[in-house]
């Protein structure tokens, strides 16, 4: 049902019933396209706000990615629909939206772009999605073969959504000098100084065809009539009516008759995305179908339908054209998915894996890295993302690019307040604003600066970063790297009440937790125990910066704020969630619901809070109370009614999102930290819940293709259990960076140190050997590990000489060093 292919470069699906919602995604620096395997799509563009080119088929409000996208027949799709024009049978490609089930599919979800193959009646059709590296549109190629052996008259009528642009102007046409279906709106305003914003956004949408059609229709309504998009009327007709809209809904639908003999392959290309002006698209045209493409619309044989005549079928001396437009638009296409494919390619991790697990080599080598890259080099398509990702998100680069998490910190810090504290979001352009959650006040984002930065050391050793000075925010003060985030510590030092809890707000890293603590007085016992931890990365990182009396200070710190935690969050097994404002602990054993959160357990074990004896409790209380077959709960029981000391997080539907689902992130903060305490058992089995399973119950209960880590699955999986482990299918996630981390400090053990690689692994018992190709500033260690009898603790060898710490040292950018790693039985 699922596979990688041989090369490892794309992960296939073969029905498109088994898992409806399975899908990939694609992206650059100004777009994302989310595709499921039946065709449908999600894509938005930046300008720069994030905004839509392929709407859904009424007035949408401006929304982000839903969790377990609800699909339905006019959600914005991209479709082949064919037509056999002797016995009238129709069907479409992928999948929707007429639903016959082919004779083959094939659904390859692929690292650089997406390819749906269908066999059905005696043809193959092949739609393949590409991107370019720059610039909003989606490359699409169609090829059609006549797999019978007799030739064939058929009809095919590409079908792209346009849907409800605009309730205040929206209209469409073919227009023929284009050779491109233009349909155009107005974004809706009200206010005159809004004007000069609006006049120049890109309120167009196009679908260029290489080849002329011989028909099309733009009306949506007049596409569909009577029949619905399962089975539109306009199909019926012998042509398309070359209709436009009007003050209508558009749709873009073209229409190509061909008759194909036995084993011809005829291929076709379009370009659908959004385009400011006509100029803009003729651009496009030429940028990808060649200087030339204008005049080779007009030398084409007269008899088009915008001329008056009956439209022609594909055949004879027109089919000779066709083939030459293909021949000299080739190297546009080409060039676009060469280049798309090298700009992905850049994503590269640090790590290459060979285990016993090939599920999880597949997903380690190839998608997880993808995936961290994505996050860091688009910043989710936001303009102001929210303080807590764009640090996280940049700390995964440190395993990709580090001069981009150099930049975000400088970014960041940038904006930090002069008493220390930091902004809800980062306001990446010029006129941005902080918008939706970031106008809500939170209280971790300090948090972050410091864990996420060691990571960047550990990499790089650039301590001098440390020593860049930085402006704070107004321009009035300045200070170095080191200063603004040694004022960012002190001030959660600083935020916190008479027994030592840190205030909450109206939230911390749970957005969602709004009404702990708005009236002032609410704590987090989370982001107390964070901030202990942060004390303690901190000191670690003035340590080795020379800074020994600071070091000495924190950890002090550190040690008092644990002191404070086990006398007011501990609750006998567990470490409680918060005390509200009104005085109430929650997320202790007296609650009937939310009883026990995993963020605080995690984070206790990484800040030291928890000794050896609460260690053991708490992570007995989180496999009998969290742990389920599709991974770690964030929370349970599920709220299922609103709590008002608590907020909206108990409003979510049990087992959705914070509300208890398997949220990843969080599930990863605590693998993280098993791996920290040397539960390695504990920590492997749950990480490798994150990934579909391999037997097929598992992998049609969550729904996707391991080509991704979702944000959450489904949870509540002993209240709820029909629907648990079902996939959210959202690709952002604070998760990648932490599973990276958790791969390369704990399974794997191949973390850096200022001088040098320091190997440990954390291998499971079940596993006799593995082997590792770590990439680390600029060498390459290649790392055998084996368990052998005789020996009692780890072993490093490196280039045959024995490690006696376990740290590689001395080895230079452009070195390879062979290193075997002895392991006990």
């Amino acid at each position: 049902m699922i596979r990688p292919t041989e090369d490892q470069q794309y992960y296939e699906l073969t029905s498109p019933t088994a898992l409806p919602k399975a899908s990939g995604f694609l992206w650059n620096n100004q777009m994302m396209i989310h595709m499921n395997c039946r065709g449908y799509a999600v894509a938005q563009f930046m300008q720069p706000e994030p905004a839509k080119y392929s709407h859904a088929p009424n007035l949408e409000a401006k929304t982000f990615m839903q969790p377990e996208q609800p699909y339905y027949a006019h959600h914005p799709g991209r479709f082949l629909f064919i037509k056999d024009e002797e016995s009238g049978y129709i069907f479409s490609a992928p999948y929707e939206p007429t639903r016959q089930v082919p004779d083959k599919f094939v659904f390859a979800a692929g690292k650089h772009d997406m390819i749906w193959t269908v066999e059905h009646w005696n043809l193959r059709i092949q739609m393949t999605l590409t991107l370019p590296k720059e610039g909003a549109a989606e490359l699409w190629q169609i090829k059609v073969t006549n797999t019978g052996s007799r030739k064939r008259k058929i009809s095919l009528y590409p079908y792209f959504s346009v849907g409800y642009m605009s309730w205040m102007n929206q209209s469409g046409e073919y227009v023929p000098d284009l050779g491109a279906i233009v349909c155009s709106s107005i974004t809706p305003y009200q206010k005159v100084q809004d004007y000069p914003s609006i006049k120049n956004l890109k309120d167009k949408t196009y679908l260029l065809a290489e080849r002329k059609p011989d028909a099309w229709e733009v009306s949506q309504e007049a596409f569909e009539g009577e029949g619905g998009i399962m089975r539109p009327s306009a199909l019926e007709a012998g042509t398309l009516a070359c209709g436009d809209a009007r003050y209508e809904m558009p749709a873009a639908v073209m229409q190509y008759r061909t008759e194909p003999e036995p084993g011809e392959e005829l291929t076709y290309r379009f370009v659908f995305g959004p385009a400011k002006d006509e100029a803009e698209i003729r651009g496009i045209r030429e940028r990808y179908f060649g200087l030339h493409g204008e005049r080779e619309q007009e030398a084409r044989e007269p008899g088009g339908a915008e001329s008056g005549n009956e439209p022609r079928s594909s055949t004879g001396s027109n089919r000779e054209n066709e083939a030459a437009a293909a021949d000299f638009s080739e190297d546009g296409f080409e060039k676009a998915a060469r280049d798309y494919a090298a700009y992905v390619a850049e994503g590269r991790g640090v790590l290459t894996i060979d285990t016993p697990d090939k599920e999880l080599d597949n997903f380690v080598n190839h998608w997880l890295p993808r995936q961290m890259y994505y996050h860091g080099v688009t910043n989710r398509l936001s303009t102001d993302p929210q303080t807590r990702n764009y640090l996280q998100d940049h700390m995964g680069m440190s395993y990709i690019d580090p001069r981009s998490t150099r930049q975000a910190f400088l970014t960041a810090l940038s904006q930090q307040r002069p008493d220390g504290s930091m902004p809800d979001g980062i306001v990446l352009y010029e006129g941005a604003e902080l918008k939706y959650i970031n106008q809500v006040p939170h209280t971790d984002h300090c948090v972050w600066l410091p864990v996420c930065l060691v990571t960047y050391l550990d990499e790089t050793d650039d301590y001098a970063l440390l020593d860049e000075e930085v402006t704070y925010a107004g321009g009035e003060k300045s200070g170095t790297v080191f200063e603004h985030i040694d004022l960012a510590v002190k001030w959660l030092i600083g935020d916190r009440d008479d027994r030592g809890l840190n205030y909450i707000n109206q939230g911390d890293w749970c957005d969602p937790m709004n009404m702990v603590g708005y009236k002032g007085r609410g704590v987090s016992g989370w982001l107390t125990i964070a901030t202990a931890y942060s004390c303690i990365v901190w000191a670690d990182i003035c340590e080795r910066g020379g800074r020994s009396a600071e070091a000495e200070d924190y950890r002090q710190q550190a040690e008092e704020i644990n002191g404070a935690v086990n006398r007011h969050l501990w609750d006998g097994d567990w470490y409680a969630r918060g005390i509200t404002d009104d005085g109430v602990p929650f997320g202790i054993s007296a609650d009937e619901e939310g009883r026990i959160f995993i963020n605080p357990q995690g984070w206790s074990l990484l800040s030291g809070a928890a000794d050896g004896e609460k260690k053991a409790k708490l992570i007995r209380a989180v496999e009998e109370q969290l742990e389920s077959p599709y991974g770690v709960e964030k929370l349970a029981p599920s709220y299922t009614a609103m709590r008002e000391d608590v907020g909206r997080v108990t409003q979510k539907h049990p087992g959705s999102a914070e509300n208890g689902a398997v949220y990843n992130h969080a599930a990863a903060f605590y693998i993280y930290a098993l791996y920290a305490v040397g539960e390695k058992e504990n920590a492997y089995r749950l990480l490798r819940k994150m990934l579909p399973g391999t037997d097929e119950a598992d992998i049609r209960r969550r729904g996707q293709l391991p080509v991704f880590i979702p944000n959450y699955y489904r949870g509540a999986y002993r209240q709820f259990p029909r629907t648990a482990g079902r996939s959210s299918h959202l690709f952002n996630t604070g998760t990648v960076p932490w599973v990276y981390r958790c791969l390369v400090d704990g399974l794997f053990g191949v973390r850096g140190k200022p001088d040098g690689l320091r190997i440990a692994p954390q291998l499971p018992a079940e596993w006799n050997e593995a082997s590792v190709v770590r990439a680390f500033r600029g060498a390459e260690f290649r790392i055998a590990m084996k368990r052998e009898a005789g020996v009692s603790e780890a072993e490093v060898y490196a280039d045959g000489r024995l490690a006696a710490d376990g740290i590689v040292r001395g080895l230079r950018a452009g070195e390879t060093c062979e290193v075997t790693v002895k392991l006990p039985l």
